[in-house]
């Protein structure tokens, strides 16, 4: 009997590229000008894999919405594609990984709570968006990670039962979005350390995507 189809849904930011430490450092910088102390720890509990605008109400400790969020946010990005532009490149395997996986047949998605420019900045930079078969972002959910609304979006769109997906992630919100999703998670220990992502609940650490295999990703999913 031919295996059931099943897709793997990636986060963006830390996981097809390794841009942690410019995403920190744009926080950081951002955070200064606007007259708010923040520290890389208080990045990570706080702010990494959350949509803008759980990001910025935990800078400014208010509410930020409507054109104040747009503006803030952009300018932040700015900072951040600055920083990074001149250093895009994919993650050490993640080309060959995603060939394995088309050729298989394996549905494949981008769950990022990025906002669109930095989807555009990304996915068409490299370029990656011709490997995805839909791009969930910011701008297409109600609730952030670690709701688990995006991946469950992008299950819907690529057709795959939540139970036949694995999500790929590397920060904390993002690892409990997927298994709220009813989803098996790969984390990639760019932003955290192996030692920290243990007791997550990720079925999988891997420091890239050099060793993954389609059938170790699919032996995932229920059923094998």
């Amino acid at each position: 009997m031919p295996a059931r189809p099943f897709a793997a849904l990636f986060d963006m930011d830390g996981v097809l590229v390794d841009n942690t430490d410019f995403h920190i450092n744009a926080w950081l910088q951002f955070a200064h000008r606007h007259g708010f102390p923040l520290t890389k720890d208080q990045y990570v509990a706080n702010i990494n894999g959350r949509v803008s605008a759980d990001a910025m109400a935990y800078v400014f400790q208010r509410p930020i919405v409507g054109d104040e969020l747009a503006t803030l946010t952009e300018d932040k990005e700015g900072i951040y594609r600055e920083l990074y532009g001149p250093h895009l490149q994919p993650a050490p395997g993640l080309l060959p990984f995603l060939d394995a996986l088309k050729v298989a047949n394996v549905k494949l998605a981008v769950g990022t709570s990025a906002p669109v420019s930095n989807v555009h900045f990304t996915l068409d930079g490299l370029p990656l968006r011709p490997y995805f078969d839909t791009i969930v972002d910011a701008s297409m959910i109600q609730h952030g990670k670690p709701n688990p609304e995006i991946y469950l979006t992008a299950a819907e769109h690529v057709g795959v039962d939540p139970a036949y997906c694995v999500v790929f992630e590397d920060a904390f919100a993002g690892i409990e979005a997927g298994l709220r999703a009813g989803m098996n998670v790969i984390a990639l220990a760019t932003t955290h350390t192996r030692a920290e992502l243990a007791d997550s609940g990720a079925a999988l650490i891997v420091d890239d995507f050099t060793s993954l295999t389609v059938d170790a990703v699919r032996a995932l999913t229920t059923g094998g």
